[in-house]
This record gives structure tokens, C-alpha cells and sequence, in this order.
């Protein structure tokens, strides 16, 4: 396909694992995010994994890796531009697999850090959450487009929005749902969402001595459609298996190109709506000072009948609507055509009067 742009034949770019994994206290976060990363390794035959530890889960699991060979490399923290320097490392050491346990310590951290540094007494203002969503983006980016297979670890949170209760006819808030307790659009963006819930066995199998949990995985979102929408208990990385598969694992992995912006949008009216809007309501102001100087503005059937007939001349209508929405090169040379004759006219109106006095 040549000649084009932006238009090029797709090709299947997804080569590492982005998966989000959330859930509430004990549901099992940790534990299969790390039989996911354990499974991983050994399918793609590396002998490390990467840990970004926020809350010491990490050494509950030193003896699973131990056992299957695989070293298990840490840093404990929460800070924001730590996780960026982490990741930067991992990919940069070759390291292929991190798992970032959790990701809600590490934005909490970063809207605190805001807070102090502003000195906000009360909190985050309205107009914060726009740096804040700036500063985030790198991250985003980064999980999105780094060579590295990321397994993310979130805490759960409820979702609300406000219903109308028939009975009383008062507007209520009520649950509607479940989220990574994170910035707001981070959900949307891992391949593979899952959420952990524990449930009680008891309550499950119907009998009352059935004691414990069972820790049950639901895959909340699939981009590949293998196992979306389907339920694990006890979750091992054979459960995921068949989307990892579906991976181009060793390939090359296309992602979102994010070097380009719009900041040009703004300056060239070429593109911009909005700069388009404003040279051509400054043109059209200046047109009609030229037309006021040349006496062509009034309401007189005189001034009527030369203005019509420059406007005609120049732009080849009369029309206002027209003219508006004229190409702006165009409505420029004609504002500039008329400045010149107006210049013109007041010349030799002054030479003629010089001449007079003579």
C-alpha cells in the first residue's frame, strides 16, 4: 500500500502479557499473579522475574520461585518515580517479566506527593486531577508499550452511581460494581482484566462443615476472546494459558505510538479548527475597517452599491455567509487586495491635494 500515510496492512503486534489483576483482601491476588509469572517464565524459558513490592507480598513467594529455578529479583517501595526507574531497569537488563503488586499504593502515593508539594490543605483541587492524569500517563505508556510482559496487582473498590428508589422516589447510592481502586482509566488498559473474589466453601458446596475459602478468578476482559467471561477457583497458569498463546510471544510487539501530539493543532489553522475560527473572525474585522475606510460601510444605496461591487470584484461574491467561510488564503489575499487599493486611492488623494495647494 503505497501513497499512504496512516494506512498500512494490520499485523498481529500483541508480543507480551499486559494483564490486570484485581480483587479485595485474600482474594488471591498475589498468589496468581505469581503462578502466572512463574508459568510465563518457564514457557518463554527465562530464569528471572521482576517484583515491584508495595506491601511485602513478595516474600511469600521467594520458596515458590526457588523451587522452580526461577530468581526472583525485588524492590520494595511506592513511589511513583520509583516504579517508572524499575520498569526503565527491568526492560533495560533484559529482564522479561514484572509483576507490580499493587498498583494502588504506588497512585496513592503520587497523589499525596502532589498534595505536600502544593501545600493543599484540603485535599486535591477540580483543577489537580488534570496534572495528575499527565503525570500517570507515563506509566500507562510504558505498560502499554515496554518490552516486557507486566502482571498488575490492584486492590478492589466498589463503583457507585445514584437510582431512583420507586417506593420513596429519593435518588439512593447504591453499588453498581467493582473496580481496581487506581486512576480511573488504568482498568482499560490490560489485555487481560481478572478479578479475584473469595468465597466461603460453605456456602458454595451447601454444606455447613465445609470450612475455608475458595479463591475464584473471573476474566473480566479478554481482547482475544479465549477464555473471556469464564471462571477459575484456585487459578493456576494453565487457567490462562490459552490466551497467553494467543500471544505473538517472541515477535515483535507493536504498540500504541505515543511520540506524536496535536500541539501543532493549536498554532496551525491549517488543522485547527478553533485556530481556523480565530484568523478568519480577525480577517474578517480587518475587511471590514478596510470597507469603513474606504466609506463603503454605510447604509446608503452608494455605499451599498461600491461595497457590493468590490466585494464581487475581490472574492467573487457579495455574500457575508460566503466570504465567513472563505479558504483562508483566499479571504487573506482579498483583505490584503483591498488594503492595497484603499492605500492606493488615499495616495493619490493626497497627491491631488498636494498638487491644489501648489
Amino acid at each position: 500500500m503505497s501513497g499512504f500515510k496512516y494506512l498500512k496492512p494490520a499485523k498481529f503486534g500483541v508480543a507480551y502479557l499486559k494483564a490486570g489483576v484485581f480483587g479485595f483482601a485474600g482474594s488471591g491476588k498475589t498468589f496468581t499473579a505469581c503462578e502466572i509469572a512463574l508459568g510465563l517464565a518457564k514457557k518463554i524459558n527465562v530464569n528471572q522475574v521482576a517484583f515491584f513490592d508495595t506491601e511485602i507480598g513478595s516474600d511469600d513467594q521467594i520458596k515458590k520461585f526457588n523451587d522452580a529455578g526461577i530468581e526472583l529479583l525485588v524492590y520494595k517501595g511506592r513511589a511513583f518515580k520509583d516504579l517508572l526507574g524499575f520498569l526503565a531497569e527491568v526492560e533495560n537488563s533484559g529482564v522479561k517479566i514484572a509483576v507490580l503488586d499493587s498498583i494502588t499504593h504506588v497512585w496513592r502515593e503520587l497523589m499525596k506527593s502532589y498534595v505536600e508539594k502544593l501545600r493543599r490543605k484540603n485535599g486535591l483541587y477540580f483543577q489537580d486531577w488534570a496534572a495528575l492524569k499527565d503525570e500517570w500517563q507515563q506509566f500507562s505508556d510504558v505498560y502499554l508499550n515496554s518490552k516486557i510482559h507486566i502482571i498488575m496487582c490492584g486492590r478492589a473498590g466498589y463503583e457507585y452511581d445514584m437510582e431512583k428508589n420507586e417506593e420513596t422516589g429519593r435518588n439512593e447510592l447504591l453499588k453498581v460494581g467493582t473496580r481496581m481502586k487506581t486512576e480511573s482509566e488504568l482498568g482499560y488498559e490490560p489485555s487481560l482484566l481478572l478479578e479475584m473474589v473469595r468465597l466461603n466453601k460453605s456456602e458454595v458446596s451447601g454444606k455447613l462443615d465445609d470450612k475455608g475459602w475458595i479463591n475464584r478468578c473471573i476474566v473480566l476482559k479478554d481482547r482475544s476472546n479465549t477464555i473471556n467471561g469464564e471462571e477459575f477457583d484456585y487459578p493456576t497458569y494453565e487457567s490462562f494459558k490459552p490466551y497467553i498463546e494467543h500471544l505473538n510471544l517472541g515477535g515483535e510487539h507493536i504498540g500504541v505510538d505515543v511520540t506524536r501530539n496535536s500541539q501543532d493543532l493549536f498554532e496551525n489553522p491549517d488543522y485547527s479548527y478553533h485556530e481556523r475560527k480565530k484568523q478568519a473572525a480577525i480577517l474578517l474585522e480587518e475587511l471590514q475597517q478596510e470597507l469603513t475606510l474606504l466609506g463603503y460601510a454605510g447604509t446608503s444605496a452608494d455605499a451599498q452599491k461600491r461595497r457590493t461591487e468590490l466585494l464581487i470584484k475581490v472574492f467573487g461574491t457579495s455574500s457575508k455567509t460566503a466570504i465567513e467561510n472563505m479558504d483562508l488564503a483566499k479571504l487573506k489575499a482579498g483583505v490584503s487586495e483591498i488594503k492595497e487599493q484603499r492605500e492606493a486611492v488615499q495616495v493619490n488623494q493626497a497627491a491631488v491635494k498636494l498638487a491644489v495647494n501648489e
